[in-house]
């Protein structure tokens, strides 16, 4: 799961279906990213920071539970 987006978005009141209007796919498509079944595509990652959560780093927003289990 992606806490650090999904906490983001709900803080700020992004839907997920203003992202999955954003990126041209269903609102399930984005739920099932955000969960870690699927992953976002590169791009897709982009267009989310710049649009919803400027000041965020990429690797911030996109780091997964297990990303951040691991050891450095």
């Amino acid at each position: 799961m992606l806490k650090n987006l999904e906490k983001l978005r709900k803080e700020r009141g992004v839907t997920l279906v203003d992202i999955a209007d954003l990126l041209h796919v269903r609102y399930q498509t984005v739920s099932d990213k955000i969960s870690g079944i699927s992953d976002f595509k590169f791009q897709e990652a982009v267009l989310i920071q710049k649009n919803f959560f400027p000041e965020f780093d990429l690797v911030y927003l996109f780091s997964s539970d297990k990303e951040q289990n691991q050891p450095a």
